[in-house]
């Protein structure tokens, strides 16, 4: 007898956008589900599905975490409160892990890269990761992987 799972245990999820290029320009490490604080109309305009991640990364101010760069676009039918789409905005993590992630962004090269933002349970999460930027080769080296692989699927599924 199958046992069914409850569906309220399961946390329900949207996804708001994806940083496509991080796998490619990064080796990723480390990823965490943060927090991040908003105002009301921030999160009135990601349930339209508008915010860029292409440029974002994290950076520590005073032992907090911060978000730089996210681009969410101002709220069309928002007033004069309306927010600024570029501002800085501090990520929700538990100390335990802000010191982790800080210990491991002081080696040379390393780096914190938001890779997805969402919603779950409806509250605002972002998914960060440290990465290592990578060099030319190596991205080439990768996508020389990939092709493999997809060929070798391909193979595959032809000789079913």
């Amino acid at each position: 007898m199958a046992v069914k799972k409850d569906s309220s245990t399961t946390p329900h999820t949207k996804n708001i956008c994806r940083n496509r290029r991080a796998n490619h320009e990064y080796e990723l490490f480390d990823k965490v589900e943060a927090g991040i604080m908003l105002v009301g109309t921030e999160v009135k305009s990601l349930r339209t599905g508008k915010a860029m991640l292409e440029d974002a990364y994290a950076r520590f101010d005073n032992g907090e975490l911060f978000l730089h760069g996210l681009e969410i676009p101002e709220y069309e039918m928002g007033t004069h409160n309306n927010h600024k789409p570029k501002r800085p905005r501090k990520l929700l993590l538990h100390r335990r892990e802000v010191a982790k992630l800080g210990e491991k962004i002081t080696q040379k090269g390393f780096t914190i890269i938001p890779l997805q933002l969402y919603f779950k349970d409806g509250k605002v999460k972002v998914e960060i990761a440290v990465g290592r930027g990578k060099q030319t080769h190596d991205k080439r080296e990768t996508l020389k992987k990939a092709d493999a692989k997809r060929e070798m699927q391909r193979a595959l599924s032809k000789r079913r």
